[in-house]
This record gives C-alpha cells, sequence and structure tokens, in this order.
C-alpha cells in the first residue's frame, strides 16, 4: 500500500507521493482548516479589530445562518456580541499591563538596565570593603518584596525575605 501523509489540520491521511501531497497543501480545504486552526490562538483585540473592518453579513441577520458559515467574509456578530468581544479585549490589556506594573512596580527595563551597568563599572573600579559596601546598598535598592508577601503571618523559610545585611554563610561548612 505505501506510505500515507497525515495531515493534522484537516484530520485526513492520503497516500504520499508529490502529486497527491502537492494537490492536498494547495486545495481550499486544506487552506480553511490551516486559517481554522490559527484563528483558534488569535488574540481578542485581533478579532475585534478584524470584526469591526467587516461589513455585517445581510443572509445571517435575515436569516440566523450563512451558508459559508466561519468562512463568510461578512461578519456575523451583533452590536451585543460586538460590545462584550471590546470588554473582553479591554480586560486582557489591563491584565497584561497590571501583570507588568507587579513584576516592577514604578520602574522600568531601561532604569533596571542603567543601574545594573552603572554599579558593574563601579564594581570594576573599586576594590575591597567598597565593593562590599556597594553591592549591600545595591541590593537593598534593587530588591522589590511584595507588601502581600510581608503581611502573612508565619511564612516558611524560603519566603521569607533576606536580611539586612545577607545571609550568614560559614567558610568551613561541607556540603554534601
Amino acid at each position: 500500500m505505501g506510505k500515507r501523509y497525515y495531515c493534522d489540520y484537516c484530520d485526513r491521511s492520503f497516500q504520499d507521493n508529490m502529486h497527491n501531497r502537492k494537490k492536498h497543501l494547495n486545495g481550499v480545504q486544506h487552506h480553511r482548516a490551516k486559517k481554522a486552526w490559527y484563528d483558534y490562538f488569535r488574540d481578542t483585540s485581533a478579532i475585534l479589530s478584524d470584526e469591526q473592518t467587516k461589513k455585517p453579513c445581510r443572509k445571517f441577520l435575515q436569516k440566523g445562518f450563512c451558508d459559508f458559515g466561519p468562512n463568510c467574509r461578512f461578519s456575523h456578530m451583533s452590536e451585543e456580541d460586538l460590545f462584550n468581544l471590546e470588554r473582553q479585549a479591554e480586560d486582557e490589556r489591563r491584565h497584561r499591563e497590571g501583570s507588568a506594573d507587579r513584576l516592577m512596580p514604578g520602574r522600568s527595563i531601561e532604569d533596571w538596565l542603567s543601574r545594573r551597568e552603572k554599579k558593574q563599572t563601579a564594581l570594576g573600579n573599586k576594590g575591597g570593603s567598597e565593593i562590599k559596601e556597594d553591592c549591600e546598598e545595591g541590593q537593598e535598592e534593587e530588591s522589590h518584596i511584595v507588601q502581600q508577601l510581608l503581611s502573612i503571618p508565619n511564612l516558611p523559610p524560603s519566603l521569607l525575605p533576606p536580611p539586612p545585611g545577607g545571609w550568614k554563610v560559614k567558610v568551613d561548612s561541607e556540603w554534601g
């Protein structure tokens, strides 16, 4: 019978030869199935912008169905659906912005990079005890402890913030 080719997008298999594969990959059904697969993972803001640019489908508005289904070039969304999609896109945008603010409140990546660069150039130029003092001060400035974490009683040691002077390490301790 020979080798068979299985298309994940279309969920079908056929005899694997150059002619059959080319015919399938250039076919309309394959392109529709591939588009449907990638549309499933699209961002709601991208879907919203596409739906807002389309005109409403007359047949879908009159009869409640369309012969073209999801492949129709007109929009099948009502005003209420568009409003809900817009709200969902706005919520997702706020959530993304909120998560970025929670990671580094009041600071940007550029600020952090410039501080780090200054610290490394200072470490390269200085020596001895001055380096240690600068590192400790830099750690206190850089470390930002979430206030909600400090308000929780009886935290395990792994979640407690480090002490101001850093952890005490014994020099002659053995590991292993």
